[in-house]
């Protein structure tokens, strides 16, 4: 079965977010809602993710979930706003604990580390109800420990873990992170029905490309992706990958979004005060 899905792309931060629909029976889900943020003047606004809800309430759709591919370093996620304003259920990777178990220490934050701040953890083969679908759920990490790719109809949505062809795959250097499992992740990915259709978390134009984008297939990616097409040998995907890895900066909202995002998208309790705060941990 193929499900409606409609893409918002935010250019602040390369993010691409779902909105994905069971036609029969208008059921729905976003998938990786954005927060924004403007980190210089440590400003939020709810444009995008209210983007999203006006979609869905346009539609006449029922938001049954917000899917969370994995605990995002590069973004604040919307789920707990959007979680608050239409009663869906935050769904993300069991391994999500681990994440947690890394980062609540870093920011010292009033957090237990068993994921009870998201309201489904999903581990490999788990399913959901979708109107008349189903979610899947496909473990696909190496670019963080908790990533999933989410299995609805003809449609796999891969987070980070693969880009477009012809920008390759996701880094694997954060912590948890793994060239070698990232490369077993998405020969999984892409031993999916060639004619499967693959959406990508992010698009980041590389040169020779003008137009973003972040639909693909399991077919494009096996003859054309840059770094693991077919005939790509798991160690010499490692090495691409990890001197890639090597050369690249830590993503600019990585600390800000990473505070946030082991909270399900919700921002730290207010202070006695009556204050909220953002961490900014220094390392010598």
């Amino acid at each position: 079965m193929r499900p409606d899905v409609q893409a918002f792309f935010d250019p602040a931060t390369f993010t691409v977010s779902y909105v994905v629909a069971d036609p029969a029976t208008r059921t729905a889900a976003i998938i990786d809602p954005v927060l924004d943020y403007e980190p210089k003047a440590g400003k939020l606004s709810t444009r995008s993710a209210d983007a999203l809800l006006a979609a869905v309430e346009a539609r006449g759709l029922t938001l049954a979930y917000v899917l969370e591919t994995h605990a995002h370093a590069d973004h604040l996620s919307a789920a707990d706003y959007i979680r608050g304003k239409s009663g869906a259920k935050i769904v993300i990777g069991a391994r999500i604990v681990e994440v947690q178990k890394t980062f609540v220490p870093v920011f010292e934050a009033d957090l237990a580390a068993d994921g009870a701040v998201f309201d489904v953890l999903m581990n490999e083969g788990d399913a959901l109800p979708l109107g008349e679908l189903s979610i899947g759920a496909l473990h696909t990490p190496g670019h963080t420990p908790a990533c999933l790719t989410y299995l609805i109809g003809d449609a796999a949505f891969v987070g980070d873990t693969l880009f477009m062809p012809d920008y390759g795959t996701a880094r694997a250097d954060f912590p948890g992170g793994d060239a070698r499992t990232l490369y077993r992740s998405i020969r999984k990915v892409l031993a999916l029905p060639p004619q499967t259709r693959l959406f990508v978390g992010h698009d980041y134009l590389p040169q020779g490309r003008s137009d973003y984008r972040w639909e693909t297939t399991v077919a494009e990616q096996r003859a054309g992706n840059i770094h693991v097409r077919d005939g790509r040998a798991e160690d010499d995907f490692v090495a691409l990958r990890t001197a890639r890895d090597a050369t690249l900066p830590a993503p600019t909202l990585i600390l800000p979004s990473l505070q946030v995002n082991i909270r399900a998208g919700a921002l730290p309790a207010p202070t006695p005060a009556g204050g909220v705060f953002l961490k900014i941990p220094i390392s010598a």
